[in-house]
């Protein structure tokens, strides 16, 4: 019997969110975000470290007897709408979500899953980062113990020290990163870079199965990504708010104004909306319950919202929205990136109606 989703915040949510927020706005302001992201290592490793090993937060999907924090999807989300409010360039969703979601599915690597949920070791699926739950990606070719071939796309592969390579025999393997030549890839997101990865006889230990842990991880990774888009939405809107009520023209507040009370009303529902489809995601997530769905249609409904939270943003801010100064173009570039992270909304709507039974004719 199914039961109903619960898309309020717990206490404990609620305080895992003070103590992430205090903790990026003392380490992850925005010009250092964009100091970061124009030289050659937009990764910040320190907050990272803060984050993994300080507070836990890499290992809260992971089980406490395989050397995790033992907490579940929701608490996940709480981290990443933080994360994604902030812009911050760590990496989290490809480490601590979807590297660590592949590995629970797999037979083998209980050792290298204690390394992720310390933070010693970063990970990062070798699958692009555009490819949606279920749909074809990738695999490279397993000859006499050792892979060849090259994979893009490939989210923090620049960091990662630990590559989750899908080959073509089935099989998921774990691949040092020394073993392999990573090209920096360009990328409208500079604070997630994205990579080529080439395997010419890099060895690799099998896993398991890359059907289904593959399949697990880009799912959870979708479904967790709508709280991203969610911390960034809000982000957007709020600044945009404050910064309406401080900017005045005819000697008046500029939202004051009608026009842009209509539009901010607007923009305030459909961030209530996705607020809504992300946290029935990570629910379904924690919970088992409807859980293709559940991703389906947060991510139908996440990118759209957060795209265009951001292009407001920027045209509500005015002049000082279109210097590098300020960091709305951060939210709308990752925002831009996001719309075909894990599936574009097109795809999720697709792969919904086939699970609703509502096909196009």
């Amino acid at each position: 019997m199914s039961t109903q989703p619960d898309l309020l915040y717990s206490e404990e949510e609620e305080a895992l969110r003070a103590a992430v927020r205090d903790l990026l706005t003392d380490h992850c302001d925005a010009a250092g975000v964009i100091a970061r992201s124009e030289s050659d290592a937009p990764h910040d490793l320190s907050l990272w470290k803060a984050l993994a090993d300080g507070m836990g937060l890499a290992g809260l999907l992971v089980p406490e007897d395989r050397g995790g924090q033992g907490a579940t999807h929701r608490e996940a989300a709480v981290v990443l709408e933080e994360l994604g409010r902030a812009v911050a360039p760590v990496p989290y969703l490809t480490s601590a979500v979807i590297a660590t979601e592949a590995l629970l599915a797999c037979r083998d690597g209980g050792d290298l899953l204690a390394g992720l949920a310390s933070g010693r070791e970063i990970g990062a699926l070798a699958v692009g980062l555009h490819a949606a739950p279920g749909a074809a990606y990738a695999t490279v070719r397993a000859e006499g113990g050792v892979l060849h071939g090259e994979l893009s796309g490939v989210a923090d592969a620049a960091v990662a020290g630990l590559l989750l390579v899908p080959a073509d025999d089935g099989g998921l393997y774990a691949v040092e990163a020394g073993a392999v030549t990573v090209t920096p890839q360009v990328s409208l997101d500079l604070t997630r870079p994205v990579a080529r990865v080439a395997l010419d006889g890099a060895p690799g230990r099998r896993l398991g199965d890359a059907g289904p842990a593959v399949r697990r991880a880009l799912r959870t990774g979708a479904g967790l990504l709508a709280s991203e888009q969610l911390g960034s939405a809000e982000w957007s809107l709020t600044e945009t708010v404050r910064y309406l009520k401080d900017r005045k023209q005819f000697n008046r507040p500029v939202g004051g104004f009608q026009a842009l009370k209509h539009r901010l009303a607007q923009l305030w529902l459909d961030a209530v909306g996705l607020r809504a489809a992300a946290r029935n995601a990570a629910d379904a997530l924690a919970t088992g319950e409807d859980t293709d769905v559940a991703v389906a249609v947060a991510q139908a409904c996440a990118a759209p919202v957060a795209v265009r939270a951001a292009e407001e943003a920027l045209q509500l801010h005015g002049g000082i929205g279109m210097t590098w100064e300020h960091p709305v173009h951060l939210h709308l570039k990752r925002a831009k990136a996001n719309s075909i992270a894990l599936g574009t909304a097109g795809a999720h709507r697709e792969a919904l109606a086939e699970l609703v039974d509502l096909r196009a004719p």
